[in-house]
């Protein structure tokens, strides 16, 4: 014979309970960061306007406010969201190849595939330095130039490349790489521009790990 539930329990035809204040408040957070991360993708972030936020995100400002101090923090938020993706998607392209060379290439082919997306062009390339500056996209524990610097470092510890320091060369690939997102993004053909710039990429790679 079955016992019925005790009142605690959550048995048929019961009501669930109702979400915390954390609950709450964590999905007026998510809704906010949605909202957010679509019209800062698509109007920009000088255009887009917090009431524009709210609205979409079904929110009062006053909720806004409640979490983010403005739309600088907003868009930092944003930001770090649309880093984490980025980082995500070039550790999975990274761990596919066990030379750790070869996995610096397949993290920034990663990288430069991610440009074909115009949100991530617009948040990451073009808005990001003005609305936030470099030195507080770069105090991101793991922004993608962070990324580019610990697959360098470990691939001359590895010795796949010849002793050096790896700060200037992740410099310049970083520098690189971004601009080639940004041409790749705003190219006639950008899955073209992109063959174009991995067939480069990988001669690029090629010669620095013969030491040229």
């Amino acid at each position: 014979m079955t016992t019925a539930r005790t009142a605690t329990g959550h048995g048929a035809g019961q009501p669930r309970a109702r979400p915390t204040q954390q609950e709450r408040s964590d999905a007026t957070v998510e809704d906010l960061l949605a909202a957010a991360r679509a019209l800062f993708a698509t109007a920009g972030y000088a255009t887009t306007s917090l009431d524009a936020v709210c609205e979409r995100a079904g929110v009062t400002k006053g909720a806004l406010y409640h979490h983010f101090s403005g739309k600088k923090q907003l868009f930092a938020a944003v930001y770090a969201r649309e880093q984490e993706r980025l980082n995500e998607r070039i550790t999975a392209a990274y761990r596919t190849v066990t030379d750790p060379w070869g996995a610096v290439l397949e993290g920034c082919r990663a990288y430069l595939e991610a440009s074909l997306d115009p949100g991530v062009q617009r948040i990451t390339l073009l808005d990001a330095p003005g609305a936030l500056g470099w030195e507080a996209m770069r105090d991101l524990d793991d922004n993608c130039r962070e990324l580019t610097r610990r697959g360098v470092a470990r691939a001359i510890r590895k010795g796949a490349l010849p002793d050096r320091p790896a700060d200037p060369l992740t410099s310049l690939l970083y520098g690189g790489l971004s601009e080639s997102a940004m041409a790749i993004a705003r190219a006639g053909d950008p899955r073209a521009a992109l063959d174009d710039a991995l067939t480069d990429l990988r001669r690029l790679f090629d010669a620095l790990a013969a030491g040229s």
